[in-house]
């Protein structure tokens, strides 16, 4: 089901998080006189989830511990296995806006070449292995994970194995789509 809002309520909302650095791309959006993307939208419809999700922006996405490469794979993955249009696709589109990814993410998820590193293959695996069965990651996984990455990376790269998976669900939930918005960057930013 799709929801309804308002050119007003959005800018409303999106004006008391706008500076928050979760918001970059969107922020370049509006300032070329566009609406930030259609999830932000969404909770625009209630601004203190708006703000919420703008909390994560320092300690997750796109700030943190873990390379903004890891975590893009991440949320790709996840999003292709959630087939959520709009963080698989909006996502796609980020990388090349920020140049992180220069292959083509699929490629890199899929096939995992020689350009992989060993941190971005652990976390593709375990979000997959997550996605399968959060219960029962493989005890060898589990070991490789542990000597690649930090425990506070673990516990970023756990919150944000469960944050995209919940915001796949939410965008899939309400219909969201990316039109791609983020291509306006590209080409003019």
């Amino acid at each position: 089901m799709r929801v309804e809002v308002t050119p007003e309520g959005v800018r409303a909302a999106f004006d008391e998080v706008k500076d928050d650095p979760s918001f970059d791309e969107s922020r370049g959006l509006t300032e070329r006189g566009r609406m930030p993307v259609e999830m932000l939208q969404a909770m625009s419809l209630r601004p203190e989830i708006l703000r919420a999700f703008a909390g994560f922006g320092s300690c997750v996405y796109p700030g943190g511990l873990l390379e903004r490469r890891v975590k893009e794979l991440v949320i790709i993955t996840a999003s292709r296995g959630n087939d959520c249009q709009f963080c698989f696709y909006s996502h796609n589109d980020l990388v090349k806006v920020e140049d992180i990814i220069l292959e083509n993410p699929l490629d890199l998820i899929d096939v995992q070449p020689a350009s992989m590193s060993l941190r971005e293959r652990l976390a593709v695996d375990y979000t997959k292995a997550a996605a399968a069965d959060s219960n029962n990651v493989p005890k060898a996984l589990s070991a490789q994970l542990k000597e690649a990455f930090t425990d506070p990376e673990l516990v970023e790269l756990s919150f944000l194995i469960g944050f995209i998976n919940m915001l796949n669900l939410f965008n899939n939930l309400l219909q969201v789509r990316y039109h791609g918005e983020y291509q306006a960057l590209e080409t003019t930013g």
